[in-house]
């Protein structure tokens, strides 16, 4: 299921466009070789302004990320997405498979020309290897005794930072994703018992082999239900793998001067104006909250969602809207997304295997109900 950033050419009957829908761009196609500094000059109408420079942040990211990251279109997109709507990602994968490069152009590609001083330096990318021995100290920093001051001194650990690689987070202990729980949903650490605060930018791609089961420890419901996604990465085509045999050696100049990058301020701008320029009908959230108790109340489920899934999928609808052109939330975008966010935090029963056959059973009705809705606006 490949997220197509394109906006739809028309609605089809009976999926008609909540509101009174206005489209905020016609952006260039997202298919074929990336371009290296799209614009939206021209694009959105006058009021639109602010979410027509959202798109141009999108697109200028997803230029470098599809430069450095190839045959992963998709999952690019889903990132942009959760990136753009404040959320994390899980990425379940096999060594070997682009996610450190991954992670590492998007840190890259945000540019923070904020002065600090050294205690408070924000770096672009950190990448964390969990392990079985690993310390909460080790991620979120430590205090340090200064001799000359007599004083101690906090020093950031790898938390502090735009983007944050944690790779193989289920290797490590509990008490450590205690810590990386804090982080991803509160974005703070305490150490000490001393409170600090996190950028607002912090991003976590997290990721955990599904292959190898030996010596992890399984995530706790709570923190799998922070990440916005949870996105399981097969392997690239043909023509993808031999694209990256051909540029492996172009690919490793991981600045890419040639491409045009993002200012800190301007992904937070890009958030900001999506949440208020993108709207969400009554309508759109009946549907959500009717899915889920469609979902709770099936007996091929253990556990349902959560009410913060549909709190974190709100932001998530509304840029998925905005990059594809529109200032309004559809039923598409429902049907887009609610596998992402719904597959990792509902629980099955035993001998059901197939959560986008019950998914389907569950959203058919709620959204043919929205439909009704929409059309009888026309």
């Amino acid at each position: 299921m490949t997220i197509d950033f394109e906006p739809a050419a028309s609605v089809a009957e009976g999926e008609a466009a909540v509101g009174e829908p206005t489209p905020v761009t016609e952006p260039a196609a997202a298919a074929g070789p990336p371009v290296a500094e799209p614009s939206a000059a021209g694009v959105a109408p006058a009021g639109d302004q602010a979410l027509a420079h959202a798109l141009d942040v999108v697109r200028r990211l997803q230029a470098r990320l599809r430069a450095q990251v190839l045959g992963r279109n998709e999952v690019i997109d889903l990132v942009l997405v959760a990136l753009l709507s404040d959320g994390h990602v899980l990425l379940e994968d096999y060594p070997g498979s682009g996610k450190t490069t991954l992670a590492k152009t998007l840190g890259l590609s945000i540019v923070d020309d904020r002065v600090r001083d050294e205690d408070g330096a924000i770096v672009a990318f950190r990448r964390i290897q969990f392990t079985p021995d690993l310390l909460p100290s080790d991620v979120t920093g430590v205090s340090v005794f200064d001799a000359a001051s007599n004083h101690f001194h906090f020093r950031p650990g790898p938390l502090f930072a735009h983007v944050v690689l944690a790779d193989e987070i289920n290797r490590t202990s509990p008490k450590v994703q205690s810590a990386m729980l804090e982080a991803m949903a509160e974005k703070q650490v305490t150490v000490d018992n001393v409170t600090h605060s996190l950028d607002p930018l912090f991003f976590v791609i997290a990721t955990q082999n599904p292959l190898d089961l030996a010596g992890t420890y399984p995530l706790p419901a709570p923190q799998l239900d922070r990440f916005l996604f949870k996105i399981r990465m097969d392997h690239i085509d043909r023509d993808a793998e031999l694209r990256v045999l051909d540029t492996y050696r172009e690919r490793r100049d991981t600045q890419r001067l040639d491409l045009a990058r993002v200012g800190r301020e301007e992904v937070l701008a890009a958030r900001r104006a999506i949440e208020d320029g993108v709207s969400i009908d009554a309508s759109i959230k009946t549907c959500l909250v009717d899915l889920s108790r469609n979902l709770r109340s099936d007996e091929r489920v253990l556990q349902g969602n959560s009410t913060r899934s549909l709190v974190l999928i709100l932001p998530a609808l509304q840029a998925l809207a905005a990059v594809r052109g529109r200032d309004y939330v559809s039923a598409d975008d429902i049907r887009l997304l609610a596998p992402r966010v719904l597959a990792h935090r509902v629980e099955l029963a035993p001998g059901v295997s197939d959560f986008e056959e019950v998914l389907r059973d569950t959203m058919s009705a709620p959204l043919e109900v929205l439909a009704r809705r929409t059309m009888k606006r026309r």
